[in-house]
């Protein structure tokens, strides 16, 4: 059975994470959350004071630096790991997540973890959600999606997660941080956030999450009975 590279692409808070979870595990996949890449990075930087603006200890700090997923048997879901730690819980606090769009920006940030991200789907049979899969990763990735939402919208879904977790911020601070992580995605120079020419479109503003795997999920099928189809009559 020929396997496919999913990418999911978008702005934060559209539900790209969990419905590229659950996509995974209905097509029994390998899901790689490149953004927990980051900010695993991002907790690095924040905890050893490297200056952004210094490449050399940017080029150094990432030599230091190991990023790998384990399963987690209570979640039945993969943490992240950083140096041998679990930071799943630390990576998804607000400090982290105000940082995490300026440390991403950083050429030699983005060109390393790419291709951290490449190696990790060179043999297919993934779906990979980021902001750049579909562009950079893996621009012949056979699905493409690209996830959108109301900015208010996108600010409660993140307000619950957070409160979910403990934390609590006000609307309108998570909002601002929206606001500026998008600027600072899309404006980038170094691999920005937009959608590929080829990638489907969904506004997930009125979507649940089951109708978004749903969405996904008939997208990466169709395409998989169709290339195993094609191989068969090419044999």
């Amino acid at each position: 059975m020929k396997k496919i590279i999913v990418a999911i692409d978008g702005y934060s808070a559209c539900g790209k994470s969990t419905t590229a979870k659950l996509v995974a595990a209905q097509l029994n996949y390998a899901y790689i959350d490149t953004g927990a890449m980051y900010r695993a990075v991002t907790l690095y930087f924040i905890e050893n004071h490297i200056a952004l603006t210094n490449p050399k200890e940017v080029t150094q700090a990432l030599r230091d630096i190991n990023i790998s997923f384990q399963p987690n048997p209570k979640t039945q879901r993969s943490d992240t790991y950083l140096n041998g730690i679990n930071v799943e819980n630390e990576i998804r606090k607000m400090y982290v997540t105000q940082q995490v769009s300026p440390v991403s920006a950083i050429t030699e940030v983005r060109k390393t973890l790419v291709a951290e991200q490449q190696k990790m789907g060179k043999r297919k049979g993934v779906v990979m959600d980021g902001r750049d899969i579909g562009t950079t990763v893996f621009p012949e990735a056979e699905v493409k999606v690209f996830m959108d939402a109301d900015l208010t919208v996108r600010a409660h879904r993140r307000q619950k997660e957070l409160m979910e977790k403990g934390e609590t911020l006000n609307l309108e601070e998570i909002v601002h941080n929206l606001k500026e992580r998008d600027r600072i995605d899309t404006t980038r120079e170094e691999s920005p956030l937009r959608k590929a020419a080829d990638a489907h479109y969904l506004d997930t503003t009125y979507m649940t999450i089951d109708e978004e795997v749903e969405y996904v999920l008939h997208l990466a099928t169709s395409r998989i009975i169709s290339l195993n189809k094609s191989n068969s009559t090419i044999c």
